[in-house]
């Protein structure tokens, strides 16, 4: 045997013993890592199978409770829509009590129906949730006619950051065309109407609203006004009007007076020829050589 062959024998020797020592060494970090990500994978998908059941299972409640809902057994409906809220599955409890708040709408119990939404409006983590259900409390209180109780809830998202200032601002228009204060309710409805968020149905009933107001004779506000002045044509003012911008008129009028002028050389054509009917027409005397010729031929 070769020194070559010694000395390879050796190495394979040396890296034997140095695989083995890290295995002795690492071997059961490596074996329990793997078994830790199959527990880990495992229990993960256990447990979206949980949430999905309980998920699946709170819907049918939810969507059973909203039949209820619509009927008129409604303490049936109430009390499917407290086992949704008591299960605590997904988002379903937080519609549940949207839907419990307007449930008791309803039913005319509109103080406790604003206390619900009032505590969805403090309870709620999503922001755009508590919005939503500070401006349906304040719809609820519109009939009521207390502006302060309504800018209460809705006054701070009438800014433009709110995704709901729109709704906020009929809110606020509505009270207090209800409390009286039509030129306030003008302005809030003329903040909604300018908006360039404002989708066609809020402009539609919009319109409504300020037609209402003008045919009670609300003006619109000094800058509206202002602006629509020019499109507007006043009968006691229209001659002040025209001196204004009378060169236009002046334009339009010279064409028509000079048309006959023009024209006048072949209008004067028939007349010279009937000249022996109408000898005392000063008309013909512009035309001398034409005059002439004319008592010439009854002469013959």
């Amino acid at each position: 045997m070769s020194n070559e062959n010694i000395i390879r024998e050796i190495d394979e020797e040396l890296r034997s013993d140095r695989a083995r020592n890290l295995w002795r060494q690492f071997g059961p970090y490596v074996i329990g890592a793997a078994v830790a990500i199959v527990l880990l994978v495992a229990a993960k998908e256990g447990w979206d199978w949980w949430q999905n059941s309980n998920s699946a299972q709170s819907s049918d409640q939810f969507y059973a409770a909203l039949q209820l809902a619509d009927g008129t057994d409604a303490d049936a409906a109430k009390k499917a829509l407290d086992e949704v809220i008591a299960a605590n599955h997904a988002g379903y409890p937080t519609l549940a009590r949207f839907r419990e708040a307007a449930l008791l709408a309803s039913q005319g119990k509109t103080a406790e129906a604003v206390a619900a939404y009032d505590a969805l409006s403090t309870g709620q983590p999503n922001a755009h949730l508590r919005e939503l259900a500070l401006v349906l409390a304040a719809n609820l209180l519109v009939d009521g006619g207390d502006v302060a109780q309504v800018e209460q809830r809705v006054g701070g998202l009438v800014g433009p950051t709110s995704a709901m200032r729109n709704a906020a601002r009929e809110a606020i228009g509505l009270v207090k065309y209800k409390a009286g204060d039509l030129a306030g309710a003008r302005q809030s409805f003329e903040d909604a109407a300018n908006d360039a968020q404002a989708s066609q149905e809020l402009r539609t009933r919009i319109n409504i609203y300020l037609a209402q107001l003008t045919a009670e004779g609300v003006a619109a506000p000094p800058a509206e006004a202002a602006a629509a002045t020019p499109a507007v044509v006043d009968p006691a003012t229209a001659a002040p009007a025209e001196t204004s911008v009378g060169d236009a008129p002046a334009l339009d009028t010279a064409p028509a007076a000079e048309a006959p002028a023009m024209e006048a050389p072949a209008m004067q054509a028939p007349a010279m020829q009937a000249a022996p009917a109408m000898e005392a027409a000063p008309a013909p005397a512009t035309d001398a050589p034409a005059t002439t010729d004319a008592p010439a031929a009854p002469a013959n």
